[in-house]
């Protein structure tokens, strides 16, 4: 292998190659109880507090199926137009890694319960891709490894490592896409697409809160170069637990980047899982991937098979709830937007935010204008996604009622926003303790207007004079006169009522 730290740019590394990707999600499932035991999957409790004999692997412990994982599971496969098994088992996956007590992992290998299925995403453009679903499996996720003493928080150059056997066993779903071909200089687009629709169909689903940012919902990104014209698959690489979407864009690029580099050099690509870092936007090599046949698969000797019955399935798609594609295009004409604004909104991550702001009351405009707009612009500058501003959609309908009733300007709207995410209380608290209530006593407007023309007679000239453009410095003098705190439609009323004009 040729090892380089150069990297070509995107541009040539799609001029003489094509990549292949293939992606696993893992979702941990939002059961109360663990995949085959009564442990509880609560978040917070004291490490090593939820285990028991079955989750901890302690010979003799029998493990029990969780029925709700797997209902969530026929869900999911549903939901991804797959095919639901007749008859399925688990079985064991065996590795030796210390988050993994039983020295082996329940999971399905060759007769997974979903399998042959397909998800469409919409692109920025509006072009829709589909994308093929290898297999929906259930397993069970392993333990939590913290290594101390290293700079880097990883195991290397760690002095010990402390382990919470509280996760092991919750439930996961991975989801396996077929090689996604025919994505061309696009491929980190349709990647982030479609982990997005993923996300959103799961939440719709109400299987998992599919929380990328506390790790309930993780994409492994594989990549492979092929030169163009060419058919046969290059090697791939394994990025491992990316956990947002912007880092699975920047992960595939990165990879197209870094491949091309060492295939352009004269060197091989070596099958392997990487590590993606946030601050950089690249990755750094793990260990050699193993292949299938290294986990030594064998039937799970504990778990009888799972059959869900057909009319148990057909009971479960009866009850699958709106998609969110089809949710989309409903709220699109709703709302009156185009393809593009409502893939804006679908990428802010304010679909459900802007929802439950206009059944708290809010006009639908109004409510897309704030989220997208002023909390948008918040979310950005504080780096965290929409949902996890610490301001909820009802306190958002009520700042756009304080609007509507006059009690508000935009101006002023923005400072109470200011006010909520920074805890000083809900809207009208926040309102009553910084004072901003809009100046409507039409007295005290009338004189700060008659003071700005008082003291700007050149510009009350001008507009006497049919420049009624010009009244926006008086408009201008009367908002800061008041702190912003007047309406500023009334304030340009009074100005040209005092001047003689016509609006």
């Amino acid at each position: 292998m040729t090892v380089t730290d150069e990297l070509v740019s995107y541009e040539d590394a799609l001029a003489s190659y094509d990549p292949v990707m293939g992606l696993e999600v893992h979702v941990e499932l939002g059961t109360r109880t663990k995949m085959f035991c009564g442990c509880s999957t609560e978040l917070g409790a004291e490490a090593n507090s939820q285990v028991c004999p079955v989750c901890l692997g302690l010979p003799g412990a029998l493990p029990v199926v969780n029925e709700t994982a797997v209902e969530s599971a026929i869900k999911i496969g549903l939901a991804l137009n797959c095919e639901i098994a007749q008859w399925c088992r688990f079985a064991r996956k065996n590795y030796f890694y210390p988050d993994m007590p039983k020295n082996f992992q329940t999971s399905q290998y060759d007769e997974p319960i979903a399998f042959d299925g397909y998800l469409d995403v919409a692109l920025e453009d509006g072009e829709v891709f589909r994308v093929g679903i290898e297999r929906a499996h259930m397993e069970e996720d392993t333990g939590k490894s913290t290594h101390i003493g290293g700079a880097t928080g990883r195991i290397h150059g760690a002095s010990h490592s402390l382990l919470d056997y509280n996760r092991a066993g919750i439930p996961l779903i991975e989801i396996v896409t077929k090689p996604i071909t025919g994505a061309g200089d696009r491929a980190p687009e349709i990647a982030r697409a479609y982990v997005a629709e993923l996300r959103e169909l799961i939440r719709a689903l109400g299987v998992s809160e599919a929380r990328m940012e506390m790790g309930q919902l993780r994409c492994d990104v594989n990549l492979s170069l092929r030169p163009n014209g060419t058919e046969k698959f290059g090697t791939r690489s394994e990025t491992k637990n990316v956990n947002s979407l912007r880092s699975v864009e920047r992960a595939v690029r990165f990879e197209v980047m870094r491949h091309a580099a060492v295939l352009g050099s004269g060197g091989t690509i070596v099958q392997e899982t990487r590590h993606f870092h946030e601050d950089t936007g690249s990755t750094t090599s793990g260990r050699i991937k193993e292949e299938a046949e290294d986990y030594r698969y064998f039937p799970e000797p504990d778990l009888v098979p799972v059959a869900p019955s057909r009319e148990w399935v057909e009971q479960l798609r009866a009850g699958l709830p709106e998609l969110p594609r089809v949710r989309r295009e409903r709220l699109k004409e709703r709302w009156g937007i185009s393809d593009h604004e409502m893939q804006s909104v679908l990428n802010a991550g304010a679909i459900d935010l802007i929802v439950a702001t206009i059944d708290a009351g809010a006009p639908a405009d109004q409510a897309r204008k704030w989220w997208m707009g002023e909390l948008a612009r918040r979310a950005n500058e504080d780096g965290v996604e929409l949902a996890a501003l610490p301001i909820t959609p009802a306190q958002v309908a009520r700042i756009t009622e304080l609007v509507a009733e006059g009690a508000l300007n935009d101006k002023l709207a923005r400072q109470v926003i200011e006010g909520v995410l920074a805890g000083e209380g809900a809207p009208d608290e926040v309102v009553d303790k910084r004072g901003l209530k809009v100046v409507s006593d039409e007295g005290a407007l009338t004189a700060a207007v008659e003071a700005a023309i008082e003291a700007n007679q050149g510009v009350a000239d001008k507009i006497r004079g049919g420049k009624v453009a010009a009244a926006g410095a008086l408009v201008g003098a009367v908002m800061k006169a008041t702190r912003g705190q007047a309406d500023a439609a009334r304030v340009r009323e009074l100005i040209l009522a005092k001047l003689g004009v016509q609006g």
